[in-house]
């Protein structure tokens, strides 16, 4: 009997394993299964679930924005925006220290830590921090902006930032991308940073699915422990 219910434990456990990885849960109105697959290939740490932890209602302002995400770890941020012109674009950022409403800048000296991108979906587009072999090593060294008053914002520029209403963006590229299309926005590649409406702003935090090689090692180990269980039987 008890060979039995170690066999079944295993069984269960093995159907247990996620059958497709990089689940969004909370639901999105922004991000669709191939926008979340080309996340996971602009962060390179292989699959993960995204945790929907703020989605801006009518009358949510930075303050909810920091009381939803503040301390949470890594996000990405999500927005769909327009410009003057009516052209609508799918905008973001991956912000790898997490938000605070108190700590101000964010700042990476080391390419070590330069690990934070802003994106431009729509084209699509990623721009990482500038490295520190460039001319001016520190330009790509602010990483987030981290303030009350302050959505989620991003770089020196700002590279992209959304004010407290959370209804208004611009992105002035200096810290991300490349150092010769500074002012450029990534937004439309205007230059001057001009403002555009914020449609829809969500938030995820990650959560880190592992490989199925671990899942095989896994499933490894339990076989040994049901082996030791049985030989365990056997000399009682």
């Amino acid at each position: 009997m008890k060979k039995i219910k170690m066999a079944g434990a295993a069984l269960v456990l093995a159907c247990a394993l996620p059958a497709q990885a990089g689940a969004i849960l909370g639901g999105s109105a922004l991000l669709d299964a191939s926008g979340h697959a080309q996340l996971e290939r602009w962060l390179g740490q292989g699959t993960f679930d995204l945790s929907n932890v703020f989605t801006r209602d009518g009358d949510d302002t930075s303050a909810d924005f920091h009381a939803a995400t503040d301390g949470r770890g890594p996000t990405f941020t999500l927005m769909q925006v327009t410009n003057d012109a009516g052209q609508s674009f799918l905008v973001g950022g991956f912000n790898p220290q997490g938000w605070s409403s108190t700590d101000g800048w964010h700042n990476t000296p080391s390419d070590a830590y330069r690990t934070g991108f802003i994106f431009n979906m729509t084209e699509p587009a990623v721009y990482r921090q500038v490295l520190s072999d460039y001319v001016l090593p520190s330009q790509g060294e602010r990483q987030t902006f981290n303030g009350i008053d302050y959505g989620p914002t991003f770089g020196t520029g700002h590279d992209l930032y959304v004010n407290a209403s959370l209804k208004a963006a611009f992105s002035w590229q200096v810290t991300y991308g490349n150092p010769l299309d500074s002012g450029l926005s990534i937004i439309d590649r205007s230059l001057g940073g001009q403002l555009v409406q914020v449609d829809a702003l969500e938030v995820f935090t990650l959560s880190p699915i592992p490989e199925p090689a671990t899942y095989a090692m896994l499933l490894g180990g339990l076989a040994l422990l049901g082996g030791a269980a049985r030989r365990s039987i056997v000399i009682k």
